[in-house]
């Protein structure tokens, strides 16, 4: 008898968007395929013609949405739009799947995922890619709709069953919310499909790099008066900001208002191959971001060996995977001194710190890894009670 079919729901497919979400998803499509599973993944339609080529079933079950407004915020009606094709699909495939495995964003997921599988055996896991309080939740869409969404995500928590989530944060979070199910908190998201040569020194001249989109919670604009008062402390610094997004013209902004024309490059989103050659060469990776669920980026620059510069937060679920001093700096907040200092300490500990950091890679790569987090998803899916093996980390 063929297996049957473990589905996978996000509203976006890798590469054809390139966020923290998409990867991670298309590494858990990957990891089960390897392991002799049938996957199909459900999201919205991002191409046109056939579906690209990736080792895993693809099918849009809606058609082109647009998710963001002209802010950077998720779109209500595209989350609905695309609840309602989870609903439909999933209806059809109750009794069939092995599993589902959904984003718990947008939580309008949770619910249709929930009531399309009601009255079914179909194991149901939902991956909190974070977790938001209520204060985030007004804060990014306003009193009233931050707090309708807020009273959502409770009730969708309150509606899952089993529950991953891939950080200490996002784990008190979600018991804090009122979560009372299983529980699998992963070690750790890493593919082992990065570099994994010994790192190189640093280019010449240095430059301070971000990868990711420009949206408000990623607080990019805050890098050009950094670099411009690193500069002070490193003559030559440079800076180059890839991706682009609602935020794109204020960074150009600071970047003028800091004069910084001369030693700043934007060229927007780049090639796998050229992000790996920025990567590998840049002096830090900095994320001023205000929230990140994991912080895939510095795991993906540490096999470079290249150290990060993050920004403490309660919100920030990056500044776990950091080690003060050994894969890069926490600054204290997104102020140009503070941001600078950090940026100045990776300049000065040079290839110490590249040596260190890529060490640090070396170290988690054993062990926080896709695998290990699917391995207890597995275990999961197949009704045994605890992840293997138990003292990992899985399990909050």
């Amino acid at each position: 008898m063929p297996r049957r079919d473990i589905a996978i729901v996000f509203d976006c497919l890798y590469p054809l968007t390139k966020g923290g979400g998409e990867r991670q998803y298309d590494a858990f499509a990957r990891d089960l395929v390897a392991r002799g599973e049938n996957v199909e993944y459900l999201t919205a339609r991002q191409w046109d013609g056939a579906a690209p080529e990736v080792p895993y079933r693809v099918e849009a079950i809606t058609d082109r949405l647009r998710l963001y407004d002209d802010a950077g915020v998720r779109r209500s009606a595209a989350a609905l739009r695309f609840a309602v094709g989870v609903f439909g699909a999933l209806r059809r495939r109750r009794h069939s799947a092995r599993a589902v495995i959904v984003s718990g964003l947008p939580v309008l997921n949770v619910f249709a995922a929930r009531l399309a599988l009601l009255g079914s055996r179909t194991p149901l896991i939902v991956d909190y890619l974070e977790v938001w309080g209520r204060s985030q939740w007004t804060e990014y869409t306003g009193r009233v709709m931050g707090t309708v969404a807020w009273l959502l995500q409770r009730l969708a928590i309150a509606a899952t069953p089993i529950a991953t989530c891939h950080s200490r944060l996002s784990a008190e979070r979600l018991r804090g919310e009122g979560f009372r199910g299983t529980l699998l908190v992963s070690p750790g998201l890493i593919d082992g499909a990065a570099a994994t040569t010994p790192p190189r020194p640093a280019a010449e001249p240095p430059f301070v790099l971000y990868a990711g989109r420009h949206i408000a919670d990623k607080r990019v604009e805050s890098l050009p008066a950094a670099v411009a008062a690193a500069r002070t402390d490193v003559p030559g610094l440079e800076l180059v900001m890839l991706g682009q997004g609602a935020t794109t013209e204020q960074i150009r902004s600071e970047v003028a208002r800091v004069d910084g024309g001369a030693w700043t490059r934007m060229p927007g989103f780049v090639a796998q191959e050229e992000l790996d050659e920025l990567m590998s060469g840049a002096t830090c990776l900095a994320n001023p971001s205000r929230r990140e669920g994991y912080g895939l980026v510095v795991v993906e620059a540490a096999a470079h060996g290249t150290p990060v510069v993050l920004v403490t937060g309660e919100g920030n679920a990056a500044t776990e995977l950091v080690d003060e001093g050994v894969n890069g700096f926490v600054a204290a907040s997104v102020a140009a001194e503070d941001l600078a200092a950090a940026i100045v300490a990776c300049v000065r500990a040079g290839d110490r710190l590249r040596d260190s950091t890529y060490q640090w890679y070396q170290d988690a790569v054993q062990t926080r890894t896709i695998a290990r987090t699917m391995d207890a998803i597995v275990r999961a899916i197949d009704g045994l009670a605890d992840p293997v093996p138990p003292n990992e980390g899985h399990r909050s």
